[in-house]
């Protein structure tokens, strides 16, 4: 009993390793150990980040790795997502070994790197995904019941529609008491006029928002 439970606690330890190892993807070329991905994780979309790179060979001592200086004298990384690649400025850690290029994610989805050129002689050419850049909604606090341009649309909606009833109660001659002529029905159209002309201007608003 006491070797099965100890057991299960040495499975769910290795499977608690395993998930925080994914967030980082590490690929092997030849001796060298490259290691990719954010900065701060979860990623989220627009919101500042880095991709970081950790790039390392093993030591003289068995278990401990060293960091190479210089990975990128004669390599590229560029960035991926879909059809659209970027070629990254990467910068130094002052730690060896440890680089970064900084980014703003743009788009929710799958990212990768793709490494091409020679580290110390040893050619590399390598795509490698990262995590996957999360919407806002993974950290809002409180969530959050509905977009603002959601309710626009719904407020425009509502006044579309009660400007439709208004025209039809005038052109009915139901609900409205004026006549089709004189002072009183020119002010009902100038107002169903301005109404109008005040929807559009909040949709192209809208619009532009987005």
């Amino acid at each position: 009993m006491k070797a099965s439970f100890l057991g299960l606690v040495a499975v769910l330890f290795s499977i608690g390793m395993m998930s925080q190892a994914y967030a980082h993807t590490t690929v092997e070329v030849e001796q060298f150990e490259i290691e990719v991905g954010w900065g701060i994780e979860p990623p989220i979309v627009g919101h500042r980040n880095d991709f970081v790179f950790e790039i390392s060979e093993p030591g003289e001592t068995q278990g401990v790795k060293v960091g190479i200086k210089n990975a990128f004298k004669n390599l590229e990384a560029t960035a991926k997502y879909g059809g659209v690649t970027k070629v990254l400025d990467i910068g130094s850690d002052p730690k060896p070994g440890h680089y970064f290029s900084h980014v703003i994610p743009t788009n929710t989805g799958s990212y990768s790197i793709q490494l091409s050129g020679e580290i110390n002689g040893v050619l590399v050419n390598v795509d490698i995904p990262i995590e996957d850049v999360e919407s806002t909604a993974v950290l809002d606090f409180p969530p959050t019941s509905g977009s603002s341009s959601d309710k626009d649309i719904i407020a425009l909606k509502s006044a579309v529609s009660s400007l439709q009833q208004d025209v039809s109660s005038i052109q009915s001659g139901t609900g409205v008491e004026v006549s089709n002529q004189g002072a009183a029905y020119d002010f009902a159209i100038l107002g169903l006029s301005i109404a109008a002309a005040a929807i559009i201007l909040a949709v192209i608003s809208l619009v532009k928002r987005k």
